[in-house]
């Protein structure tokens, strides 16, 4: 079509500007009748030639009428191409040439816009400013803002007339959209200068553009300023601008500012829109302020505006954000009664919420009712989730999630699949994490950084350094290139490969190759000498560290004070505490832990225990590794009352002990028992304030084993502060370890299961083998147990175990020697 076109405008014509020629009557009906045949007619040729022929009118002089009638840009250009070689066509002039021009520019049909412009420009003609300014506008709605601005400057330079307003504001808000400001100040001022009573060139709403460009910027000042320039001078700010100035302040974070103009707006007679209240709630929504919000979404009700469902988003989301308790079923209803109705990005903000929160169950169940309401999943729907469940070590659930991702015709990308790997790797699935890998390039996914260094760190955990180096030489293949991340995971690769030697030249190589180790680095090799006692080396690291003008942090104090501490040095672990609380590093449960741990081995539990103390004073939580070290020094010197006291006081904080801390308190008791029992009898026996020590004391007078004893008061406080799963792997692990569960062992577990409320289903979980003997023990330290429950109270397991006491007497005297088993 192009070339026809060339060879049709190189055709005779007029070269004389335009002018508009005068309109008879009889050319109405003439283009009326020309239209209708083009429209109607296959073969039109013929039938405008009679038409034509009868009437006294040349098809050129009417030929931009026609044009202008025209909404199809091939039949325009066939016609054109008729009327350029018909027998009854003078020259064609400009206003065909334009009327074409504006044909075109509305098709969008750009190629052969420029041919058409060249050819005028050839053949001395000029397009009328209404063709210009189609022709601009449509480059500017188009989004090709260069070609425009060609046009524009060509315009400025070439023709004494100026585009309208339509086109100017076209392509000003192009430049806005595209963050050109500068050139938009250019066209606004060109604008202005060219404004006149007659030809308007600026109206409302290019200033309006401009502050909302300003406001963009962040410069919000000056687009306030342009409102007070231009007030009055065909300028009457509406609510647009109001919006635009309190968008831009809420985003700035200026809610104050923002605020301010709201009222100020109404005081004025403007009417908020929804956009005003959507933009002011966002501003809230950023500072907390939910009080606000509330009042705001009550304004909106009175006048009977519905909130859309983005501003219930941004609120919701903001909720989730600041940390506010987010109801999901109450929060849909509502929106749903307020005529709202929720969309997928809803129900991702929440499903998102609420696996931050931990609440996988409701995260789940929320995409299930996106699903049932016939929303559209999308990746934000399945990425938090996968990502959660991994976090949780529900690496299964999370992999069926991607594959029902996968079967929905989604494609996970780098985030989904990184998530999963990542998961992977912390579970310790690490081939599960290298399949993971081998499917993504499949789908032609390919790793970043980021998640070779995930998979590698895994490789290294598993002591797995020639799998990790690989790995390596995988990235540099795919031309991946390695960060400063990469290198330092395998520098701690090398390290827990004994591999001291390898991992420093490593991190040499890192700084060689123009790579700064970061504090991450520096920690790794830090770690390392540490870890085989050079610690001037690993001071001399930290010197290198602070000319690099890198802090140490936590972890590089820590990682010290614990080398000084198993080197025996408390001095210079005391010095480098010291050092920390200094220079404003805040100490964590790892720097504590190993100062507890150097004073416990050296014996000097006051210190230890002082430590202890500051450290929580501090607001740092101890961990099971805490309590276990104090556990084991006080158990090592004997001091059975002290260790007794600090493992209820984990299980009060909700701190779940490890089979670390059982071995300490059983080896602990078991060895030192007898003295002190013998010197302590009564303190350990009636000690009603420490549940371990009384029922440890009662079972040692009683005759037990202390292991058994031991073993057996464990799981009684286990179960008595609400940890009755870690008890029951605890009761399946004793026999491994020499111990037998009995009667003891049984009013424990019976007690746990009774007080997680699943009385009527104990038979199924804790198996039950006793004679009439083992259970009027069972009954005697059930009754014992019930001693710590509200006065005047007794529990649901001393009355099963009292009924089957008698149960078992009864069949006694029926001459029956019987058992109760219950498995």
């Amino acid at each position: 079509m192009s070339k026809t076109l060339l060879r049709l405008i190189k055709s005779k014509a007029n070269p004389a500007p335009p002018s508009k020629p005068p309109l008879k009557p009889p050319i109405k009906h003439l283009v009326k009748d020309i239209v209708y045949i083009l429209h109607t007619h296959n073969q039109w040729e013929e039938n405008l030639e009679t038409r034509i022929s009868q009437s006294e009118v040349l098809a050129s002089d009417v030929a931009h009428l026609v044009l202008d009638r025209i909404r199809d840009a091939e039949l325009g250009l066939k016609f054109f191409d008729w009327v350029s070689r018909g027998p009854y066509s003078g020259p064609i002039n400009g206003f065909a040439y334009s009327s074409l021009l504006k044909l075109l520019a509305r098709s969008r049909v750009f190629s052969e816009m420029e041919i058409v412009l060249e050819n005028m420009r050839v053949e001395g003609m000029s397009p009328t400013r209404e063709a210009m300014s189609i022709v601009i506008q449509a480059y500017s709605d188009s989004g090709l803002v260069e070609k425009a601005l060609e046009l524009y400057h060509f315009v400025l330079k070439k023709y004494t007339y100026f585009l309208d307003v339509i086109a100017c504001n076209s392509l000003l808000n192009m430049l806005v959209k595209l963050r050109k400001i500068e050139i938009a100040c250019k066209v606004y001022d060109d604008m202005l200068e060219r404004d006149g009573a007659e030809d308007r060139c600026v109206d409302n709403y290019s200033t309006c553009i401009m502050v909302k460009g300003f406001c963009k910027e962040g410069k919000l000042e000056k687009g306030r300023k342009l409102i007070e320039d231009r007030w009055g001078q065909g300028c009457i700010p509406n609510i647009i601008f109001y919006n635009a100035l309190i968008d831009g302040y809420c985003k700035k974070g200026d809610v104050e500012t923002a605020n301010g103009l709201f009222k100020e707006l109404k005081l004025k007679g403007f009417l908020p829109t929804l956009e005003t209240y959507g933009a002011i709630i966002n501003g809230f929504c950023k500072k907390e302020d939910f009080e606000a919000i509330h009042r705001l979404l009550m304004e909106m009700n009175s006048r009977g505006l519905i909130v859309n469902v983005q501003v219930y988003n941004t609120i919701i989301d903001a909720r989730y954000k600041h940390g506010s308790i987010v109801k999901v079923v109450e929060t849909i209803r509502g929106m749903i009664e307020c005529g709202c109705k929720p969309d997928i990005v809803t129900y991702n903000t929440m499903i998102s919420g609420s696996c931050r929160d931990g609440k996988l169950l409701e995260a789940d169940q929320l995409l299930e009712q996106a699903l049932g309401k016939g929303l559209v999943p999308n990746k934000f729907s399945y990425t938090p989730l996968i990502h959660a469940y991994c976090k949780q070590g529900g690496c299964e659930r999370a992999s069926n999630l991607l594959l029902e991702m996968t079967e929905r015709g989604l494609k996970p990308d780098l985030v989904t699949y990184g998530a999963l790997v990542h998961g992977l790797v912390v579970a310790g699935e690490v081939d599960g994490a290298l399949t993971i890998r081998e499917k993504m390039l499949e789908r032609g996914v390919f790793p970043d950084a980021g998640i070779y260094n995930i998979l590698m760190s895994g490789l290294c955990k598993k002591f797995k350094l020639p799998a990790a180096k690989q790995l390596l030489a995988e990235m540099l293949d795919v031309n991946v290139l390695p960060d400063a991340f990469v290198y330092a995971t395998l520098v701690d690769g090398f390290i827990r490969n004994g591999e001291l030697d390898e991992a420093r030249k490593l991190f040499e190589l890192t700084i060689e190759k123009g790579m700064n180790p970061g504090i991450v680095g520096y920690n790794a090799l830090i770690k390392g000498y540490c870890k085989s006692g050079k610690m001037k080396d690993a001071m001399a690291c930290i010197k290198r560290m602070k000319k690099q003008h890198l802090a140490p942090d936590e972890f590089t104090y820590s990682t010290i004070i614990d080398g000084y501490v198993k080197q025996d040095d408390l001095d210079g672990a005391h010095e480098m505490f010291g050092e920390m609380v200094k220079m404003k590093c805040k100490p964590n449960v790892v720097t504590y832990t190993s100062l507890i741990n150097g004073f416990g081995r050296k014996g000097d539990l006051d210190e230890a225990q002082k430590i202890f103390r500051v450290m929580q004073a501090c607001g740092v939580v101890p961990n099971v590794f805490t309590y276990s070290i104090l556990i084991r020094s006080f158990c090592k010197e004997a001091k059975l009352i002290d260790a007794a006291s600090f493992f209820q006081e984990m299980l009060l904080k909700r701190c779940v002990p490890n089979d670390v801390t059982f071995n300490y308190l059983v080896n602990g008791f078991s060895k030192s028992v007898s003295h002190v029992i013998s010197e302590k009898r009564s303190e350990f026996r009636d000690n009603k304030e420490s549940m371990f020590l009384n029922f440890f004391g009662t079972m040692i007078l009683d005759g037990w084993a202390p292991r058994s004893a031991a073993y057996n008061s464990i799981l009684i406080c286990l179960c008595q502060y609400g940890m009755f799963r870690t008890a029951l792997l605890l009761s399946n692990n004793m026999r491994s370890k020499g111990c037998i569960p009995d009667s003891v062992s049984f009013v424990a577990l019976l007690h746990g299961v009774c007080l997680e409320g699943r009385s009527k289903e104990w038979k199924n979980i804790v198996s039950c083998n006793l004679n009439e003997r083992e259970l009027q023990i069972a009954v005697k330290y059930s009754l014992i147990l019930d001693q710590y429950l509200p006065r005047g109270t007794t529990s649901e397991a001393s009355v099963i175990l009292q009924t089957m006491f008698e149960e078992c007497q009864s069949h006694s005297k029926e001459g029956n020697n019987i058992q109760i088993s219950v498995s």
